[in-house]
């Protein structure tokens, strides 16, 4: 078979980062959006949490199955179908007249987004040898960043010349785009286009099935102690991303009192964080370790929260320990996501991350509502944000209990 003079793997990744930009956009753009859609709605802290907690809901109940089809299946499949649907939920979002109806509609992105995260790092690590796996990891998730970043660039812009609503519109009408072109151009294996993963020095592999054949055989993933401390782990640093990230720009804009247009910059630097982090932390796991630099990155992560909560409302201190937090919370979902190539076969890896992923989004399910409660109770953040840095300092604490990767084929 001839070679091609570019390795299909990066197409793979050019058009998983363009899911990976697109699904974030939506999921992270929620809390730029959210100021205007409480004022216009009329609803309270606590009810925004829980529109958002709709969304995570069915992505904590469903991710499960989308790991396991995208081994039994392909992660073609999956991705093209969740991208229609998660078009299509928000959409529906921009049409929303109540909290029932928002939280219905970001139920149904929910589904959608089952089959985004965990295919898209399953077929990435499967495109790219595992000694690349930091480096593709890492470029891939610059998309998460850049979604965030443009978001909030561009989401107060829309929100004044238009409306809150059509920002939802733009977003749908992208994700429903992006179901045509993972259509065409995703492959779900190296195998079936004859190539060996990249890295591994681009041997030709002949040509093999789209999905490996048979079910998966991963009955022993919840008899390994490595992956309830990895997923422990995960809920804690979870609970503490999502309680900053979610309404740090409510924080700003109505604790601190900042305009719109300064506190959705907060949004901005949350995504230029990210992106730092991804292109330089990710690839260092490489060689460091994946556990030595989730340590790192998650005292780093309860340290920044810890800054942001004892700052007093200091405007560019504010501004610091979102940006730095933001550096580790770009690192954080995909390294977690690195460690089921690490500690589990290959031909399991979308089973596992869809496993790991109820402790992720429970943790987020109880950032919300207890952050939210919080905030409606008291009148401020700082009792939610305290509790955000415990549960990130818990989830450091908790991967010491995590083994050495095992030896394993590729």
């Amino acid at each position: 078979m001839k070679e091609r003079s570019v390795h299909w793997a990066w197409v793979i990744l050019g058009v998983c980062f363009l899911d990976l930009f697109v699904n974030y956009a939506v999921r992270l753009g929620y809390g730029v959006v959210l100021p205007e859609m409480l004022r216009d709605l009329a609803l309270s802290r606590t009810a925004g949490g829980t529109i958002f907690n709709a969304y995570l809901f069915i992505y904590i109940t469903l991710t499960p199955l989308a790991g396991f089809l995208t081994d039994r299946i392909g992660a073609r499949p999956v991705i093209t179908v969740c991208s229609a649907v998660l078009g299509m939920g928000v959409l529906s979002m921009g049409a929303a007249r109540s909290a029932e109806g928002a939280a219905a509609a970001f139920a149904v992105v929910g589904l959608g987004a089952t089959g985004i995260w965990v295919p898209v790092l399953t077929v990435a690590q499967r495109w790219f040898a595992p000694s690349r796996r930091g480096l593709a990891l890492g470029i891939l998730s610059t998309g998460i960043g850049l979604g965030f970043a443009v978001t909030g660039i561009l989401f107060p812009l829309i929100i004044e010349r238009e409306s809150w609503r059509f920002a939802w519109v733009v977003l749908g009408a992208a994700a429903l785009a992006l179901s045509i072109i993972n259509g065409v151009f995703l492959r779900s294996t190296p195998e079936s286009m004859g190539h060996a993963p990249w890295g591994d020095r681009d041997r030709s592999a002949g040509p093999g099935p789209e999905c490996p054949a048979g079910l998966p055989s991963g009955g022993d993933i919840f008899r390994r102690g490595d992956f309830w401390w990895i997923g422990l782990s995960y809920f804690c640093v979870a609970f503490g991303l999502y309680g900053i990230t979610t309404f740090m720009v409510d924080y700003a804009r109505h604790q601190i009192g900042m305009e719109m247009d300064r506190a959705s910059l907060l949004a901005t630097i949350h995504g230029v964080g990210q992106v730092i982090g991804v292109l330089t932390i990710l690839p260092l796991s490489d060689r460091l370790g994946r556990k030595t630099v989730v340590l790192f990155s998650n005292f780093t992560i309860a340290a920044a929260i810890g800054g942001i909560l004892l700052s007093s409302g200091s405007v560019p201190l504010v501004f610091f320990f979102v940006g730095l937090m933001a550096v580790f919370y770009g690192v954080t979902f995909p390294i977690y996501g690195a460690c089921a190539g690490d500690y589990f076969p290959k031909h399991v890896i979308g089973t596992v991350i869809g496993a790991w992923t109820p402790f992720y989004g429970l943790g987020a399910i109880a950032s919300h509502w207890l952050g939210g409660m919080l905030r409606d109770t008291t009148g401020r953040y700082d009792e939610a944000f305290a509790l955000n840095a415990l549960m990130a300092f818990a989830a450091f604490l908790l991967f010491f209990a995590v083994g050495r990767p095992r030896p394993q084929g590729r």
